[in-house]
């Protein structure tokens, strides 16, 4: 597959995977993916990931543009197509900012959200929302959204993310499938995803898994194309190189595509 990287200048945010994220600016360089591929009348059929970062992502598909839990300044997505489709999985402040929401040209999105988010959003937003519990789905301009879900292991009362108290999400436009998984951690629902050709999988600690649970789970659900994201944790950054190995060691039919999703790093 043919990826194209475009650098950007912009304004950016750097946030934190705690539940209230503190905001600098800065000027950094965004990576962009694309790929076309011609169908057989000739129409391209384009796909294109614009990383922001952390979690915060988006994707340009078909000429829709969504918006994956943005958060940060709105400046930062100034230069770019106002969203058909805002996605947000949970109301962590490094998923959900209501004032990001805000600042946003949301005037004909479609805001996807599980119940928790719901409850957290103002009344102005109240005609745009779509609420998925898990094992839902809504249909948006093409795009068909589906709530999966996210969620930590271990002891109920221990849990920084309950089962059912956000989504993962697979989007699904012209049998094209692709997944975000939100916060989880190594959980079934996430190894038994089928047919899913690009797949967005965090890995930090400790919110969500290791590396080593991740490519675990990956070699096990086989994505065409996986994405290491959100690996920031309260220990700095995860390995994502030995992510890419050990995926790579298990499979040469899944391609590890790294992104700098924290170009402002220390």
């Amino acid at each position: 597959m043919k990826h194209l990287c475009t650098l950007f200048l912009i304004a950016f945010t750097i946030s934190s995977c705690k539940e209230t994220a503190k905001e600098t600016e800065t000027v950094l360089e965004v990576e962009r993916v694309e790929e076309g591929t011609a169908t057989t009348d000739g129409e391209v059929k384009e796909f294109e990931i614009i990383p922001i970062e952390h979690a915060s992502t988006i994707l340009n598909w078909d000429g829709r543009t969504v918006y994956v839990d943005p958060v940060g300044k709105p400046e930062l997505y100034g230069g770019y197509k106002k969203p058909d489709l805002i996605v947000i999985t949970h109301l962590h402040g490094d998923h959900l900012n209501v004032k990001t929401l805000e600042g946003l040209d949301t005037s004909t999105a479609r805001i996807v959200v599980p119940q928790s988010v719901a409850d957290k959003m103002p009344e102005a937003f109240s005609s745009k929302l779509d609420i998925l519990n898990n094992g839902e789905k809504t249909e948006t301009l093409g795009i068909t959204t589906n709530a999966v879900p996210m969620y930590n292991l271990g002891p109920e009362e221990e849990r920084r993310h309950k089962k059912g108290w956000g989504n993962g999400y697979v989007l699904e436009k012209d049998g094209k499938r692709v997944y975000f998984s939100g916060d989880t951690e190594d959980i079934p629902e996430m190894r038994n995803l089928q047919d899913i050709d690009i797949a967005f999988v965090c890995m930090n600690l400790p919110y969500t898994m290791t590396v080593e649970s991740a490519a675990s789970a990956v070699l096990d659900f086989k994505p065409t194309q996986v994405y290491p994201f959100h690996y920031r944790g309260s220990e700095g950054l995860s390995d994502v190189d030995t992510f890419k190995s050990l995926v790579n060691k298990g499979s040469d039919a899944i391609e590890v595509v790294q992104l700098d999703w924290y170009p402002n790093r220390s």
